[in-house]
């Protein structure tokens, strides 16, 4: 079912109002979109003299569709059932045509466009999401001109955005393509993938991890062999300890709940999805369990000060306790309760942890598309019977 958003001009009669169609994939995308709808008015007010709506729509077009010209015939499809002058599609899905990550793709004589929002990276996203929005819908506005614009198009967007470039395409569905550089640009692709996950989110999905980790590092601060071990732990070994947990419990997630993306005989262009999306779930997988251990190293920390006599620590460890002392602890026990949360985490439901996964959450969309184009098959049968 289609969730809808509005943002409206001043006036309030459809009828001469222009309408900018938003259609944007669950979940981020779709918050992207209602966030920039009333600026993105604001700015197609301003450069037409017109009254402009924006609806913002999540829908799924891109479901089950790798290419972005198929795409771009959805959204055109979707643009002439809706009864929009124009239609751009934000997508977190990564596309990948030749010569680099696609940031956006134009149809002038569709007027349609889409916009890969993990393309965009994890720095300043918003802002860049609005600028290539922004110049998607001009390039929508120029192709309607009889004459052209004196304004070289895309420049402004290639240098603030950089690295961004513009070009055209062999495909006659395409008249603007907007692509990332071959090193920066798929970095800002991977990062992009990463920040469109949300991995703060993990944290609250890894509770019974959390209560697990939490549960071994109460009992590890009232343990003196634990104290001892942490006392001597050189800096370089604490560190190892860390990475080492870290890793542990991003494996145990991965291949308790099935997150690995299988890289089989499916072509060079398959195989490379099924990178970016296993490199995009470890990466998330890191950031939240690095986040999980952030929170259990603070919670022990705070209850090692409070806990902890000072005299007591002093004489088992045979020297003056410090602020020092405290902290190396902490570092010994939250290492030691995120092996301990690695098991707990293996009760965490499925739904709660997939989300990490691009994978999983393109087959959901394609199941639930199916569905939907399944009942849809079985009412117009009822109604022809």
């Amino acid at each position: 079912m289609a969730q809808e958003h509005r943002a409206e001009g001043d006036q309030d009669s459809r009828g001469q109002e222009q309408v900018l169609g938003l259609v944007a994939d669950p979940d981020m995308p779709t918050q992207v979109g209602a966030r920039l709808s009333e600026g993105v008015t604001r700015w197609l007010e301003e450069r037409t003299g017109l009254d402009w709506v924006v609806e913002v729509v999540s829908e799924p077009v891109a479901a089950g569709e790798s290419s972005s010209e198929r795409i771009l015939e959805g959204v055109r499809r979707y643009r002439e059932q809706r009864g929009w002058r124009f239609a751009v599609y934000l997508t977190d899905l990564p596309l990948l045509p030749p010569g680099g990550p696609l940031v956006a793709d134009v149809s002038t004589r569709w007027h349609a466009a889409l916009i890969s929002v993990p393309a965009l990276g994890s720095v300043l996203p918003y802002r860049r999401m609005r600028r290539v929005l922004t110049q998607v819908v001009a390039d929508l506005l120029r192709g309607e001109q009889e004459e052209p614009d004196q304004e070289q198009p895309g420049r402004w967007l290639a240098g603030r955005t950089s690295p961004v470039r513009r070009s055209g395409s062999t495909d006659t569905r395409v008249d603007v393509r907007y692509t990332g550089t071959r090193v920066r640009g798929w970095w800002r692709l991977v990062t992009g993938m990463v920040f469109t996950n949300r991995p703060w989110r993990l944290l609250w999905g890894l509770s019974s991890a959390l209560a697990a980790a939490l549960a071994a590092a109460g009992f590890g601060l009232f343990t003196s062999t634990v104290w001892q071990v942490g006392d001597v732990l050189s800096p370089w070994r604490a560190a190892a300890t860390s990475v080492f947990a870290v890793a542990l419990m991003t494996t145990w997630l991965i291949a308790s709940h099935g997150l690995w993306e299988r890289i089989g005989g499916s072509g060079g262009a398959g195989r490379r999805v099924a990178l970016l999306y296993n490199t995009s779930t470890i990466a998330t997988l890191v950031v939240g369990v690095g986040l999980l251990y952030v929170t259990v190293y603070a919670v022990s920390f705070v209850a090692a000060l409070n806990l902890l006599d000072q005299q007591v620590l002093a004489s088992t460890l045979g020297h003056p306790s410090s602020i020092g002392t405290y902290a190396r602890l902490a570092w010994m026990v939250a290492s030691m309760a995120l092996i301990a949360g690695a098991l707990g985490s293996g009760l965490e439901s499925d739904a709660a942890v997939r989300q990490a996964a691009y994978g999983y959450r393109e087959r959901q969309r394609r199941k639930r598309k199916a569905e939907e184009k399944e009942a849809a098959e079985d009412t117009q049968r009822g109604a022809a019977d």
